[in-house]
């Protein structure tokens, strides 16, 4: 059985709680979260053993958060106030953990979905968004990672273009596959509004509404966006139901053409802001 989970966010408690209620076995089933494994929660460190002990029977995507403890890791990035990553930066075996990390995707496919953590520009279909995300994971893996994590941050360039190379084009598709909320019909992103859908400025919509978008009719899951809420469309999952919020923790078991929500509360809500 194939189980897609949003956004953990260091909610471990909820997790074993989700594990259990859908009776997790890793010799029959197969995991799928979405990124945003660690930060804000208390349970950061935990989430990664836990997912690490599972080894090829759980996939996971590198979110926002995920990428972001790296860049704090390597020092190009100073900790937030709210971070909840010092146990991962004070373990003994943090680079072991920070090293499997970089082994996630920033773009999968299972079951007949795409996967990504935030969404994709218009202008990409399944087979692109796996191509671009391979290009970018292929720099995580590699001496590439520490050049490029001090020129990860920031907004431009803020359209995609083909011609895209090195740094800019690594960045354009993290920001993509990360960070994405809206965008226009020519995929220009924009990053100041992060409310719910009905908030996007003059000549923006949610990525996901763009009736032209290369995308249209392609199964995608995507967490990221926890004001959505849980969207349950036939080709569009969103999954970042705010567990770390005060919200659930969500997965959809995608296999055998059923789908099964399942959701657990979290017990370890943190306040926003």
């Amino acid at each position: 059985m194939h189980y897609l989970i949003g956004d953990l966010q260091g909610c471990c408690d909820a997790f074993e709680r989700l594990l259990a209620v859908i009776g997790f076995s890793p010799s029959r089933d197969r995991l799928h979260v979405l990124g945003d494994l660690v930060n804000r929660g208390p349970g950061s460190l935990a989430v990664l053993q836990r997912l690490q002990g599972f080894g090829a029977s759980a996939g996971y995507l590198l979110g926002n958060h995920d990428l972001h403890l790296l860049a704090v890791a390597a020092g190009v990035r100073p900790p937030h106030k709210r971070d909840t990553l010092v146990q991962i930066l004070d373990h003994p075996r943090r680079e072991a953990l920070l090293d499997w990390l970089c082994q996630g995707r920033l773009a999968d496919h299972a079951e007949g979905w795409l996967l990504v953590h935030a969404g994709v520009v218009p202008q990409w279909n399944t087979a692109r968004t796996l191509a671009l995300a391979g290009e970018v994971e292929t720099m995580l893996r590699s001496p590439a990672l520490r050049e490029f994590l001090p020129q990860m941050y920031g907004n431009q360039p803020a359209q995609w273009d083909d011609t895209l190379a090195g740094v800019d084009r690594w960045r354009f598709i993290v920001n993509a596959l990360t960070r994405i909320r809206f965008c226009s019909a020519d995929g220009t992103l924009e990053f100041d509004s992060k409310d719910s859908a009905d908030t996007a400025p003059a000549g923006f919509k949610p990525w996901f509404e763009h009736p032209g978008r290369a995308s249209a009719g392609e199964p995608i899951a995507f967490g990221h966006w926890s004001t959505l809420g849980l969207i349950n469309r036939p080709d569009l999952l969103a999954l970042d139901t705010g567990c770390v919020w005060g919200g659930e923790l969500t997965a959809v078991r995608v296999d055998g053409g059923r789908r099964e929500v399942i959701q657990v509360p979290c017990s370890q809500a943190q306040p926003p802001g």
